[in-house]
């Protein structure tokens, strides 16, 4: 599923295209998405002018001067431009039509991403009211997931997943953050210390920078706004390697499930 740092490769990949553009017209071939693209959504957006594109969560908030269309990827969905003409492809659902003579292309071969539509404040929005803290944000920090986890016995890797508490730490870059911060993915949320909170909030911050610096992590369904994978699959540490030796120690990677995920961690660095 694209992440975090995957949506933002889409936003500013996409960024200096659209911002300032008009959109035309749109065409939407296949409304059974996660939710029904609603069925005058065409009539909302032809003539608006998009303003900014802004990320919230793994949301892609369009806003424009009539009202802000929210994207979600799902599982495989893409957006990527092309020019007028190119060939529409199988599970290439929806278009829209820029003065530019560019089409945005939302591809999508799972259904399971959604494009809404709000003339109110977005962040009002049902699917975005209740998110907690961007991690990258100056309001993120240790004593945020200190705080929230007090009282908790649950993993702390499921603490730092909670959309509640901190968004888009997925699986993948929360056993990253937590190899980096020297914690135990199934140490108890409530018994670690103000002191380590603050390595782990500045190791996500680190891990999920340093992904969108690379374009986000290859994943097989995901393309990013240019077409392009990422490439920070191949400086992971511990996802995905059971059984290799620690980059660190040398000694094998573990693996066990929390939260109904694989997670991945070093017995020895991980305390």
């Amino acid at each position: 599923m694209p992440e975090l740092p995957e949506v933002e490769t889409t936003r500013r990949g996409l960024a200096p295209h659209l911002e300032g553009r008009v959109v035309r017209s749109a065409q939407v071939r296949q409304r059974s998405l996660r939710w029904p693209v609603e069925a005058d959504f065409e009539r909302h957006i032809a003539g608006a002018r998009i303003l900014r594109l802004q990320r919230r969560a793994k949301y892609l908030l369009v806003h424009t001067d009539r009202g802000c269309a929210i994207w979600h990827l799902g599982m495989s969905g893409s957006l990527r431009l092309v020019e007028a003409g190119t060939e529409v492809r199988k599970h290439d659902h929806i278009d829209w039509v820029l003065d530019s003579g560019l089409h945005l292309r939302y591809h999508d071969p799972r259904r399971f991403g959604a494009l809404l539509w709000t003339g109110a404040d977005p962040e009002a929005h049902d699917l975005l009211a209740h998110l907690g803290s961007e991690p990258l944000s100056e309001d993120f920090n240790g004593d945020t997931l200190f705080a929230a986890s007090r009282g908790r016995r649950q993993p702390v890797k499921t603490l730092i997943m909670d959309g509640r508490i901190v968004v888009g730490v997925g699986n993948i870059y929360a056993s990253e953050s937590l190899f980096l911060a020297g914690i135990r993915p199934d140490r108890p949320a409530g018994g670690i210390s103000r002191v380590r909170y603050q390595r782990l909030a500045d190791a996500i911050k680190q891990v999920l920078a340093s992904a969108i610096e690379q374009g986000g992590t290859t994943l097989r369904d995901f393309v990013g706004g240019d077409g392009q994978p990422g490439y920070f699959a191949q400086r992971l540490n511990v996802y995905g390697r059971t059984g290799e030796p620690c980059r660190q120690c040398g000694r094998p990677v573990r693996d066990q499930v929390l939260g109904q995920r694989n997670t991945f961690f070093c017995r020895h660095c991980q305390r």
